[in-house]
């Protein structure tokens, strides 16, 4: 439910700006833009912890960089919780031995 909540909040809120070239043109180009960026992030950040989401600084910035693209802010928030689900797989992958003539 609390994915849910800070998922309907980004929702709701001005995207960053139309698209990601023009969010990296802003970056390059308007040191305003990039400030504001910056607090809007922090923002949806300290919701998030107050939510207690789990989410770290970089993969909310992902979801919204996502959101921002179009894709569905439920969807994203369904997939992030499949994945908190699967149990984590193991580091060592199975390897295949071939004799190289």
């Amino acid at each position: 439910m609390r994915m849910f909540l800070l998922v309907r909040l980004c929702q709701t809120r001005t995207p960053f700006s139309s698209g990601r070239n023009q969010l990296l043109k802003s970056f390059l180009m308007d040191p305003q833009a990039a400030r504001t960026t910056r607090e809007s992030l922090d923002l949806a950040f300290h919701m998030s912890n107050i939510l207690d989401t789990g989410l770290d600084r970089h993969t909310l910035s992902v979801l919204i960089a996502l959101c921002d693209m179009g894709l569905n802010p439920e969807a994203l928030a369904a997939v992030v919780k499949e994945l908190r689900r699967e149990p984590p797989s193991s580091s060592s992958m199975p390897t295949t031995s071939s004799s190289i003539p």
